[in-house]
């Protein structure tokens, strides 16, 4: 890890938590993502560790040329500290996403504050989620690094980090962007357009009822087109049985009502009884005027084990200074 990464990270630290130092490791050390970590120290300070967190990454179509960027964090209660304020426990924590271009030189990122104070002390595997949103321009060659602090105790921090690339969703080609998944049935999340989804890290979905976001580009309004929902099991997974293995399919048919910039939002929900294991969820866009077709696929964990889950809005703090 280069020096500037190693400075803005222990600016951040000093910035938000009041303190300096926090171990940095990666969550699944491996070809695609590096495990990193700095000496720390707690000298005049409570205490230091690492605070393990769960996020994922979505891309979008933005303005101007940009793509929009969403990262969703979620993090178990237990990990953070907690202070009595009245008669609630306050939860805070604070969330960076940065994007730097390691060929233009360029850094795009975001830096914001989360708290709650809740009535109760929760227990230790609820989860606590939050999602911030950057307009970056598409690059292949970026540094991802996303990472959060207890903004309570001073010391107590982690970062993930890895070399991936920022989509281009410009062009005239039909393509889909991201899809994302949130828990159904909440009021408050990340808003896009009319669509309102509660983005939670898909490593900890905790619910077989789930809502489905994604985006069409440049399917022409009127044209008749279908869209194909496959959700399958994951080989390998655990508690797998062979009815498991059968992936569901559902399909839908429609015409185009695309916007003039040709994107066309879809929140659909899906309702599927699936054990506790690893899914894969496909999206295909089939325009039946032009017999082009589009396709993306993501990942996702169920969990059965009915901990919960928060939502907790986000505020946007000063910018980082570089």
């Amino acid at each position: 890890m280069s020096a500037g990464p190693v400075r803005l990270l222990w600016m951040l630290t000093a910035i938000s938590a009041g303190g300096l130092g926090f171990d940095v490791a990666s969550r699944e050390p491996g070809p695609s993502e590096v495990l990193v970590a700095l000496p720390s120290t707690g000298i005049g300070f409570g205490s230091v560790r690492p605070l393990p967190f769960f996020y994922d990454i979505y891309t979008f179509r933005g303005e101007a040329g940009r793509t929009t960027v969403v990262a969703a964090f979620a993090v178990e209660a237990g990990e953070l500290e907690t202070k009595r304020v009245g008669d609630n426990e306050r939860y805070r924590f604070s969330v960076t996403i940065e994007l730097a271009d390691t060929v233009l030189r360029s850094v795009t990122n975001r830096h914001d504050s989360v708290f709650a104070d809740l009535p109760r002390h929760l227990r230790d595997e609820h989860l606590l989620y939050t999602h911030i949103e950057v307009q970056a321009p598409p690059s292949r060659d970026i540094q991802q690094r996303v990472f959060m602090i207890d903004a309570t105790e001073s010391g107590i921090g982690q970062l993930y980090w890895k070399y991936t690339w920022i989509p281009d969703y410009s062009g005239t080609e039909l393509m889909l962007s991201d899809v994302a998944l949130g828990q159904p049935d909440t009021q408050t999340g990340w808003t896009r357009g009319e669509a309102t989804l509660a983005l939670l890290p898909t490593s900890q979905f905790p619910s077989n009822a789930f809502d489905v976001y994604y985006e069409i580009y440049n399917l022409p309004e009127g044209n008749p087109y279908t869209t194909e929902i496959t959700l399958e099991r994951v080989a390998g997974s655990s508690s797998e049985t062979a009815e498991d293995r059968e992936p569901i399919r559902l399909r839908f048919a429609g015409e185009s009502t695309a916007a003039p910039d040709g994107t066309l939002p879809e929140l659909r929900r899906v309702e599927a009884r699936l054990a506790k294991g690893s899914y894969r969820i496909t999206v295909t866009i089939d325009d039946r005027t032009t017999g082009r077709t589009a396709s993306r696929s993501r990942t996702f964990e169920v969990q059965t084990s009915g901990h919960g889950a928060t939502m907790v809005p986000s505020l946007q703090v000063a910018p980082l200074i570089r």
